[in-house]
This record gives C-alpha cells, structure tokens and sequence, in this order.
C-alpha cells in the first residue's frame, strides 16, 4: 500500500523536507520532476503549492499533506463547507524559523488609516482573498479586495490602499514603510488527511507514526543533550544548575562515590552552563546533538 502525501512547494519546501530529514525521512527533489523521491517504499510524495494543498487532499487525489492553516480556512471559506479533511497534528515551524506566522492588515506608515474602520470603499490587494473578504465582512467594512500575485508589500499606496500579508517578523513591512493595523489570523503549517484516506487503518497508523517524528524533530530543535559525572557530595550543587527538560537521569557508577548525571537543555545556554558546571566539580561534561524528542 502507498501513501500519497502532499510536501508544500515554495516557500514551505526547504524547511519541511529538513524537517522530514530530521524526523528520518530523506526526501530528495529533482528540478524536472514534481514527484520527489522519499527512502520509505510505503510514502508517494508530490509536490504541490502550499495555497492548492487543502484542495487536493479535500478532493481525495491526495491521502493527506502540509500546508498552512491559513490556506486550509482559505479553500474551507471558498467551497463553503467543513469537515472533508481533518487535523492530524500541528507542527510549528515556518520558512525561517520554528513559530507562527500572522497575516497582518498593514498600511502606509504617513496614512490617516488607524482601523479597518477607515477603510471603508477602498482596495486591499492580498493573496488571501477569501479570509480578507470574510475578515471584513465581520468589521461591516465594504472594500473592494484584489488579490496580488507578489510583491504586494509594494502596491500601497499607488496600487492599493492597504494591504493583507503574511509575516513572520514584520521586517519587510517595516522596510517598505507600512503599518500594521491588525492581525486577521495566526497560521502554523498542518498535517491534515482525507477523512476517506482515515477510514483505512494502515493509513490512518502511517500518517500517526509521521506525525509522531515530525513532532518529535521539532521538539528536539534548538536543544542538546548533556552528560556529566559529579561526586554525590557536589551532586546538589549540579543538580541546580540543570533546567531539565523534565528531571535529570542520575545513574549509579561503579565508584559508589560517583553519579552520572543525563540531561536535556536549550542549546543557546550550553556556553554560559559548562563553565558552572565545571566550577560545581563536573567531570566528563559530554554535549551531544539531538534528532528527536518523543514527549
């Protein structure tokens, strides 16, 4: 049996097949092909834009797939209907960094616009049409709402009013001069299924044991692991030091004497931390890299 699974071209692209690397897969992409090759003889990958994702898996072409849940309520807002597909799990990690994403309401830094109140008749160009339509519809605002095809950080004020973009940072809104006014949605990329494809249960178990590694190389992201031997007399002193993920391993060494302490911590702290440990009477300090973290 196979499992057809949608992978994000564009901007998702890099930073899941990392992901999948990390999690134990290796995905490997050919420029001439949209059908990468993965080392699991159970997956059939196709890349697919992240903005079309929801539909093919809604409309059963794929089993299941990742895109943003921005793009799953865009395609929900355009057929009218929920309830097709359905959430496996959420992985926060975007095209830059391991977070959320927001699609802002943004305008001229020098404009008079301080709501979308003060919108009212004029033009938003945005890539996410459907949720700004909505968005607005809510507010008892009328705008005329276009959609961009790029560059829309660009278009106020001579080609449109105001805009809707995504935005991990704001730093390319601040670049271009714009204002954000509000936050319509946050968005994380989703794995999500056809409730069809779920039915099945090798399906539904494959599609478990990926989100299961997936989750696990997120969480095991920007941390490392930590070992060290310390004299049971010096072992509160270390102990006190540690921000364990959840509670040190302490093992007994031959010398009875003598601990070994196992922990996991944030990997930015490890270059102020192997000093106090040092100073704490720590021996045999080891860091080691980490590839998941099954919580």
């Amino acid at each position: 049996m196979k499992l057809k699974l949608g992978i994000p071209k564009g901007s998702l692209q890099d930073a899941t097949i990392q992901l999948f690397q990390r999690a134990g897969f290796n995905i490997t992409v050919s420029s001439r092909s949209y059908f990468p090759a993965i080392d699991d003889p159970e997956i059939e990958c196709m890349l697919i834009r992240a903005q079309e994702m929801a539909r093919y898996v809604s409309d059963g072409v794929l089993d299941a797939g990742l895109t943003g849940l921005d793009w799953i309520a865009e395609h929900e807002a355009g057929e009218g209907k929920t309830g097709v597909i359905e959430p496996i799990a959420d992985l926060i990690y975007a095209k830059q960094s391991f977070g959320k994403v927001r699609w802002v309401l943004a305008a001229p830094e020098d404009s008079n616009i301080k709501s979308a109140k003060d919108l009212e008749g004029k033009t938003i160009a945005t890539e996410l049409v459907r949720a700004t339509k909505a968005y607005f519809q809510k507010q008892g605002v009328n705008v005329k709402v276009e959609f961009s095809w790029g560059a829309t950080e660009v278009k106020p004020p001579m080609l449109a009013d105001a805009i809707v973009e995504v935005t991990e940072t704001g730093s390319s809104l601040r670049a271009n001069r714009l204002r954000i006014i509000d936050t319509l949605m946050e968005s994380n990329t989703q794995l999500f299924a056809n409730k069809t494809a779920l039915a099945d249960s090798w399906k539904k178990n494959k599609l478990q044991n990926i989100a299961l590694l997936l989750k696990a190389a997120i969480e095991a992201q920007g941390r490392v692991g930590i070992m060290l031997n310390v004299k049971r007399d010096d072992l509160q002193k270390v102990l006190s030091l540690l921000p364990a993920l959840q509670r040190p391993t302490i093992s007994n060494l031959s010398d009875d004497q003598w601990v070994a302490v196992n922990t996991i911590i944030e990997e930015k702290v490890v270059r102020n931390l192997i000093p106090q440990l040092k100073a704490a009477s720590a021996q045999g300090i080891v860091e080691y890299p980490l590839n998941k973290i099954v919580l």
